[in-house]
């Protein structure tokens, strides 16, 4: 088996979802394709506006709803005009999404927990429409429900995956997958949601923002799939975001490690998680784009070096940087530490660098105002707290002095970070 996994951007429009199947049809074999869909567009950003106790109440959440709606019947009704039944589907899944609200509670101490039951209806939306859509064009496909397939613990909103119930569920699906749905006839693929798990009670989990990555390499994991390939909106990995960088280089080949370490950093490329599971299989994973979806893209695999060797820029936006000292002037010490890291894994914060002197600990974080305030607050109680907002954690792997004063350009450096072979740097943004 293969597994391709398709973002928000692949499938934002009717043409996007065309295009899609397109390259899904282009790549069947024998084997069915697992195929791993996010929710379409900014669906996520949306519904996460919708979310109880997340903050005050959305006054035009009614609207919201409406454009969400709106947004996935436009779609499915450029995709097959008249298609009552799909558009019956569509309705009956954002009416489930109201109940679901409606039965959260609103407090803020169960953000967590209610973001992952109602955020989750992106995916939901978005796979059913495409599987119809692939029905209706003659390629057999299995709808199959990642909450029935990838199983996780309670920890909302970051679940932590329990590897041995997910195999013996995937093993428990995998004659089904060959099936497909209709005894008569072989299923060609298998399609299902990124981003989204489930609790052996039911609940629904969610494995960290732009998970959906991470879902198809645990999926590739389990089913020993002979590669992943993530389909994007550039050639392959770049060395720099072209957003910030106008002459980008694309890596042709990236070690397993060297991937880690950058997905570390925030390259986003890939999610954090995606590798390490693939690099236990010895699994290569392809970066190709839906745009150009003849080209080659990249690969990561079991190399020894980038091919071709270029410094590396990851670009971190809206990071605050909290400085942290002990009330009574005494060493930050372990003690000390154990809080702190003990507050920061309650409240499901990452750090994205840290340092500490003899009377500080400093950490740059996102910005996340719901969970950083809540931090602070925390802190306050127990430590002295100072912060800066509005920042830029920038990350330089194969640095040269010459390329870290280009990046800083006559900024000031509120923190900085050094190895021998990645400079980070935390300075106001531009």
């Amino acid at each position: 088996m293969r597994v391709f996994k398709f973002g928000g951007a692949s499938v934002n429009s009717a043409e996007a979802v065309r295009n899609m199947a397109h390259i899904v049809q282009m790549h069947l074999t024998e084997e069915p394709l697992v195929v791993v869909v996010s929710a379409m567009g900014k669906t996520t950003n949306l519904l996460e506006k919708l979310v109880p106790g997340g903050g005050p109440a959305t006054e035009n959440r009614q609207e919201l709803r409406q454009q969400l709606e709106d947004y996935h019947l436009g779609i499915a009704n450029t995709l097959i005009p008249n298609d009552e039944k799909l558009v019956g589907k569509v309705r009956s899944l954002l009416c489930r999404l109201d109940e679901t609200i409606a039965a959260l509670q609103p407090q803020a101490e169960h953000y967590n927990y209610n973001y992952d039951q109602v955020v989750s209806y992106g995916e939901l939306v978005s796979t059913t429409i495409i599987a119809h859509y692939l029905n209706h064009l003659g390629t057999r496909t299995l709808w199959a429900d990642a909450r029935q397939l990838i199983r996780t613990d309670r920890h909302y909103r970051e679940g932590r995956v329990d590897w041995q119930a997910t195999q013996e569920a995937l093993e428990r699906q995998k004659a089904a997958f060959r099936q497909g749905a209709d005894s008569r006839s072989s299923c060609q693929v298998v399609l299902t949601q990124g981003f989204i798990g489930g609790t052996d009670d039911g609940n629904t989990t969610t494995l960290g923002r732009e998970g959906s990555d991470y879902s198809a390499a645990i999926l590739a994991y389990c089913l020993r799939a002979e590669s992943i390939t993530i389909w994007k909106d550039v050639p392959g990995f770049l060395n720099a975001d072209p957003k910030y960088f106008p002459d980008t280089v694309k890596i042709n080949q990236i070690p397993y490690d060297e991937a880690i370490e950058l997905a570390y950093y925030g390259a986003s490329v890939i999610h954090p998680k995606t590798v390490k599971p693939i690099q236990n299989r010895g699994i290569p994973l392809y970066i190709r784009s839906f745009i150009t979806p003849e080209s080659d893209g990249s690969v990561i695999g079991n190399y020894h070096t980038i091919s071709p060797e270029t410094p590396l820029y990851i670009i971190r936006n809206n990071q605050m940087l909290l400085s942290i000292y002990p009330r009574d002037y005494s060493f930050i010490a372990e003690d000390n530490l154990q809080v702190i890291f003990g507050l920061l894994n309650e409240l499901g914060i990452r750090v994205n660098l840290m340092q500490n002197s003899a009377l500080s600990f400093s950490i740059c974080v996102d910005n996340n105002p719901q969970l950083v305030e809540r931090l602070i607050d925390r802190l306050k109680s127990m430590f002295l707290v100072r912060y800066n907002e509005h920042l830029q954690l920038i990350t330089i792997r194969y640095y040269t002095q010459a390329v870290i004063d280009r990046i800083v350009s006559g900024r000031s450096i509120l923190l900085e970070q050094r190895s021998r072979l990645t400079e980070q740097l935390v300075v106001p943004a531009r």
